[in-house]
């Protein structure tokens, strides 16, 4: 599994619950449609973090790599209606970070116990 990590500090003023509202709008349609496995939306509770990982935490799975580039290249063409689901959580934003992790070992990885 890739896991896509998001996190983002919304812009001031910016209903946090609006905010959540236009993620799920935006990645709901996607898990729904097989374009990505499931996703969950987080915030930091009690001030508790490094702040350079900002308020919300964002992690969409990927069942493979081929699966995320297929989806980031629908989003990426930015057609109706995907795009305003992600103008619409884009616009909340003030700050956002991202990483891609992946689970460990995976079965691309030689472990070293393998037998032939």
């Amino acid at each position: 599994m890739n896991i896509y990590h998001i996190w983002a500090r919304l812009k001031p003023g910016v209903n946090d619950l609006s905010f959540v509202e236009s993620v799920h709008q935006f990645l709901q349609p996607l898990a729904a449609a097989r374009k990505l496995e499931s996703y969950r939306i987080t915030r930091r509770k009690l001030g508790l973090g490094p702040p350079d990982l900002l308020d919300f935490h964002i992690m969409v799975e990927f069942r493979d790599l081929a699966q995320f580039d297929l989806t980031f290249g629908e989003v990426a063409a930015r057609k109706d209606p995907l795009e305003s689901f992600h103008f619409a959580v884009n616009s909340k934003v003030a700050e956002v970070k991202f990483a891609l992790y992946r689970d460990f070992p995976d079965e691309g990885r030689h472990t070293g116990e393998e037998k032939f």
